[in-house]
């Protein structure tokens, strides 16, 4: 009889990490010193800790390089429909790692290099983004992602006395050991200027020049060994001037006028669902548009792998070749452009153009909030963009005339299905522009797609419903399972075999062991060990120590109003129960860092009653990112989603902790609905008001006093706050929030209060018993198939793109062609 596997030769045999594709460990730890001696002029024995990051992270990739070079030769081989991504908030967080678990070199570095663990933590992280491009990679989708090369992120936060306080986030201070610079397809980008109307055409003329220079990032997928590329464009001045100017004496202006045009990609905007029509926002809008169009046309006429020979110019087949997603309304300006590079540069006819334009691109919404919608002043297009203004009133013009033969008379229709919005100032509206230019127009959750077609863009949807699509939102089981929480793919894998990395649907298979007592035991092992971890995480960085047996309740969020974190905070107020928050704001959202400055003011007082004790801790962790997320998710015991139903579009959060064993308290919101649908209400803690619920609310007309006066807990936690209760020093601090929410508060806080309160004692009752809790995270975890980005861009690309996702493994760089 064999003698029974140790846990660690377990871990080893079930291979979640692998060790397949590396044929010599010993290979590994040579390229490894090799690199290390490249990077350092220095003794090794002074090296720092990033010195061997980018050591490591050289090895990786050059198990990537040959991968990339075969995958972009076989696309030219092959001719496949490609897929091109546009979004101006790729920034890509801790590639290392997740590259080492998608090339399965995860545990071979760890037996080449043994101080790997350490490596992985030092490099500064980015943000998020890359779930889809991981995902396309992963079914072997000829695609692109498209953006910006941000050199600054949104900010790093601080807390400063309680106050937020923002600082410089600089992304590029250290380089980027995974980029690469491609001189050779930079692309000149135009602006300002003027139109000249001839009989042979239009023409775009005394134009200022920003140069494009795009910077490459290898996107591997899971053990298939194809890698795509996420293209990043940076913004450069061209170099002409030097000379001229300076003989004239005008060299400091050029060079002042050299940082001024390279501005275009020095900071990413946050995303705080409020649109502000900034001029420097809208140049990089069109900047990234103008030049991937440039880069798309030019790989659809190229004939292949690296060839600058023009072959195919037919450009009626563009749609058969080339798909254009549009996240958001930000890159919006590549319907224009596409308009204007076919008719003005091609010389193709309108209705051909348009033909093309509409079938090539689709349009993804992100949020129903009507200040988030993009709205353009009209003045600053013509100035910045004066053929585009042209083409889009033309684009109006005759957008109107269809409707207006379809609903002849109905003038309120025509103003409301407009691009262009003539109450008080003259606007574009992108969203429009949008739908009108594209063939499909998707949601992120099905509640979110149903209201935009019901409401947001009712107009659009009764004249074209079949334009109008669901894609719910999904996350890369690689990056935020296997990557951040290992011990709990490696449970489910004993159980279920290791193929649902790949197939998340196979979670499924879970519920066949959820009265199976060892998987009980290993999975409240996994959640246990984690919470220590982060414990020791808190002890470490921020001077906090927390009891790792309380229930670690955790809200990830932007701070904005629809999302609800005061309801938190009233619920902190209101019981004694053991919490954990963690959210951040964008900069310049007044309410937000009130409120911020609140969850901290409850904090003090909270943390440091010593009758309370170590029962209830409130804290709040700055500067929310990637590499926190990853250690705050496998960590959480319940998942605040607690938006007003109706307002959040779908939300991937959710979708993290769900699959890493949190529960979810939420409402009816977003993706909230389908997790639901897909564990079973019953294992989540749903409360509060249905989207009918809202709109009958709206109705009769919502009035917060009513709850004030009606709940003593909630009139004694409004009191305390008004009344300085938590800001003794200053009495008022906290008046506009009151303010807001007794007599202004659009998200209704108060209306699902008394039902959140009771939600959250039948919590803090279930997870005293935590055989019966961890049987329904058991069904939560089993829940999650759906919630793959996998599935979300298989259907994108079934649905929307007209094309087949394949499994199909390539060969790797050294097996025969």
């Amino acid at each position: 009889m064999s003698k029974p596997l140790t846990d660690q030769e377990k871990r080893k045999q079930i291979s979640v990490r692998g060790l397949a594709g590396v044929e010599n460990v010993a290979d590994l730890k040579t390229n490894f010193n090799r690199h290390l001696h490249f990077t350092l002029v220095k003794d090794r024995n002074v090296a720092t800790k990033r010195d061997y990051y980018f050591a490591l992270a050289h090895t990786v990739r050059d198990h990537l390089v040959g991968r990339w070079i075969r995958t972009q030769q076989h696309y030219y081989e092959k001719d496949p429909k490609r897929v091109y991504y546009l979004s101006l908030e790729f920034y890509m967080g801790r590639t290392l790692q997740n590259t080492m678990v998608n090339l399965a070199l995860e545990n071979a570095c760890d037996e080449a290099i043994y101080q790997v663990k350490t490596y992985l933590q030092i490099f500064q992280d980015g943000g998020t983004g890359t779930c889809f491009l991981d995902s396309m990679a992963t079914l072997g989708l000829a695609a692109y992602g498209y953006g910006i090369r941000y050199e600054f992120g949104i900010f790093n936060q601080k807390i400063v006395n309680g106050w937020q306080a923002e600082e410089a986030d600089d992304w590029l201070r250290y380089g980027n050991p995974w980029e690469k610079a491609r001189p050779e397809y930079m692309r000149p980008v135009h602006f300002y200027g003027r139109v000249e109307h001839h009989p042979d055409g239009v023409k775009w003329v005394d134009t200022q020049v920003v140069l494009a220079l795009p910077y490459d990032t290898p996107v591997p997928g899971y053990r298939n060994n194809i890698v795509n590329t996420m293209r990043l464009w940076s913004a450069k001045a061209p170099c002409e001037f030097h000379l001229k100017d300076f003989n004239v004496g005008g060299y400091i202006q050029a060079v002042l006028d050299k940082n001024l045009a390279e501005n275009i990609s020095r900071v990413l905007y946050p995303n705080d669902n409020f649109f502000e029509g900034k001029e420097l926002r809208l140049k990089q809008e069109y900047f990234v548009v103008a030049a991937t169009l440039q880069d798309i046309i030019r790989r659809f006429k190229a004939s292949k792998f690296g060839s600058t020979e023009v072959v195919r110019m037919d450009l009626t087949t563009l749609p058969d070749k080339v798909a254009i997603q549009l996240n958001d309304t930000h890159p919006a300006m590549a319907i224009p452009e596409l308009m204007r590079i076919l008719v003005d540069d091609e010389k193709l006819s309108w209705d051909t153009a348009w033909d093309i334009t509409v079938r090539t691109c689709a349009y993804t919404n992100h949020t129903v909030l009507p200040e988030a919608l993009e709205r353009w002043p009209i003045d600053l297009f013509q100035n910045l963009l004066p053929r585009h203004l042209e083409i889009i009133y033309e684009i109006n013009r005759r957008h109107l005339e269809r409707i207006t033969a379809l609903y002849p008379g109905d003038y309120d229709r025509l103003r409301r299905m407009s691009l262009i919005e003539e109450c008080g100032q003259k606007k574009i509206n992108m969203a429009h522009l949008c739908i009108v230019g594209s063939h499909a127009v998707n949601g992120v959750a099905q509640i979110h797609s149903d209201i935009i077609k019901d409401t947001v863009f009712k107009d659009f949807y009764e004249v074209d419903p079949q334009k109008f699509q669901n894609k719910t939102n999904g996350i890369t089981p690689r990056r935020w399972l296997v990557m951040c929480n290992p011990g709990l793919a490696e449970v489910i894998a004993e159980r279920i075999g290791e193929d649902y990395i790949r197939d998340l649907s196979q979670l499924k298979n879970l519920l066949k062991f959820v009265d199976d007592d060892a998987l009980i035991r290993d999975i409240a092992k996994v959640k246990q060990e984690n919470k220590l971890k982060f414990a020791v995480h808190l002890e470490e960085q921020y001077k906090v120590k927390i009891n790792p047996n309380s229930m670690f309740d955790v809200q990830v969020k932007r701070i904005h109003e629809y999302k609800r974190q005061l309801l938190n905070c009233l619920h902190i107020i209101t019981l004694y129960n053991r919490k954990s928050i963690i959210i951040q704001a964008a900069p310049g959202y007044h309410t937000a860092k009130m409120i911020i400055k609140l969850i901290t003011a409850i904090g003090e007082v909270v943390n440091n009653d010593s009758v309370v004790g170590d029962r209830l801790k409130v804290i709040y962790l700055e500067n929310y990112r990637v590499t926190l997320a990853e250690k705050v998710i496998p960590a959480s015991d319940l998942s605040e989603q607690i938006s007003t139903a109706g307002t959040e579009a779908s939300g991937t959060g959710n979708m993290k902790f769900m699959l890493n064993g949190a529960l979810t308290i939420g409402t009816m919101d977003g993706a909230n609905v389908e997790m639901a649908e897909e564990a079973g209400e019953e294992n989540l803690f749903i409360f509060g008001m249905r989207v009918k619920d809202v709109e009958a609310l709206d109705q009769k007309g919502y009035d917060a006093m009513e709850y004030y006066n009606r709940i003593p807990e909630l009139k004694q936690v409004m009191d305390q706050i008004s009344g300085g209760f938590f800001s003794p020093g200053e009495p008022d601090l906290f008046k506009d929030i009151v303010k807001m929410l007794m007599h202004h508060d659009r998200f209704k806080v108060f209306a699902d209060y008394e039902d959140y309160i009771k939600c959250q004692e039948k919590v803090s009752a279930l997870y005293k018993n935590t055989k019966e809790w961890t049987k329904m995270v058991i069904h939560n975890i089993a829940g999650c198939g759906k919630f793959s980005s996998d599935r979300t861009i298989a259907q994108y690309a079934r649905e929307i793109w007209g094309m087949e996702p394949s499994l199909e493994k390539i060969a790797a760089p050294d097996d025969p062609r």
